[in-house]
């Protein structure tokens, strides 16, 4: 496999957060996967309900996984008072 060159980043996020920010951007980011993917499978059966779903399904629940293990960390900062900070770049790359 060739490696490529990144392209393009995209910042997201960068920043100091209190909790309860730190949940409201974290938690939108990852509803928004779990949306694309929902719409991804459900665009997939339209026509065939046996198209296979597998990785979609797989995401979804890593996903909400992901946003239950996020909100221990929210939970144990917003109770100690402090801050969060979040970094988040989006590398693009073309592949073959």
């Amino acid at each position: 496999m060739a490696t490529t060159e990144v392209m393009h980043k995209v910042k997201l996020v960068d920043g100091k957060f209190t909790a309860l920010e730190a949940k409201e951007v974290i938690n939108s980011l990852i509803d928004e996967k779990i949306n694309f993917h929902k719409i991804h499978r459900l665009a997939l059966c339209e026509g065939n309900e046996k198209s296979d779903t597998t990785f979609d399904d797989s995401r979804v629940g890593e996903l909400m996984r992901e946003k239950e293990d996020f909100r221990e960390i929210y939970m144990e900062a917003k109770k100690a008072g402090k801050q969060l900070r979040i970094q988040g770049t989006l590398e693009i790359e073309i592949i073959d």
